[in-house]
């Protein structure tokens, strides 16, 4: 009865497939999500430079009119990898470089940090009320910075990857700043308003 029982321990046959079984659950999991990774990464990749190519057509004066041709750049690109994403696009203009995303100034009187009580402030974008982001919405005149945003969604290539707690749905976004040409003087929109 001993004599049996010894060999039985000592044999190994079938011991690769329960090691398999073991560490292969793990490596396609890995595999996926490495997969996964490059094609996002390709995703981002491909939405910066076909941002950068729209971007640049977006400074010359002709575009004023044409954001449509402009963002179609964009969305036939992302289109030919991604054919079921959900693109957005977004453009501020500012009067120079360091302006983008800085509030409009104002006189904070009861220096409670925020623009209240009928304080002055400075009207920027001149939309006639205070903004946290002086930027004014489209492209923009000559010689404008130009923040050109472009979200894009995505259902997850591997939705099995959900199982372990990664979203269904990936949003890559890209963003660029530019100058519009000089092709005629800035113009400048600034008044004086007084806040709520």
């Amino acid at each position: 009865m001993i004599g049996p029982l010894r060999a039985l321990l000592r044999d190994a046959t079938g011991a690769t497939v329960v090691e398999f079984a073991l560490v292969a659950p793990v490596l396609i999991t890995v595999l996926m999500a490495m997969f996964d990774m490059g094609y996002n990464m390709w995703a981002v990749t491909m939405l910066q430079g076909s941002l950068q190519q729209a971007a640049r057509a977006s400074t010359l004066e002709s575009a004023g009119g044409g954001t449509t041709s402009i963002d179609s750049i964009i969305t036939h690109r992302v289109k030919q990898l991604i054919p079921d994403a959900t693109i957005a696009f977004s453009r501020k203009s500012y009067t120079n470089f360091g302006d983008v995303g800085r509030a409009e100034d104002y006189t904070d009187s009861d220096k409670n940090g925020t623009c209240d009580h009928g304080e002055p402030y400075e009207d920027a974008n001149g939309n006639g009320g205070w903004d946290s982001d002086r930027g004014a919405l489209g492209v923009g005149g000559a010689r404008d910075a130009v923040l050109y945003s472009v979200s894009v969604s995505y259902p997850r290539a591997l939705p099995l990857l959900s199982a372990i707690g990664l979203p269904k749905t990936v949003t890559a976004n890209a963003r660029t700043v530019l100058r519009n040409q000089p092709f005629k003087l800035q113009a400048v929109s600034t008044t004086v308003g007084n806040c709520p």
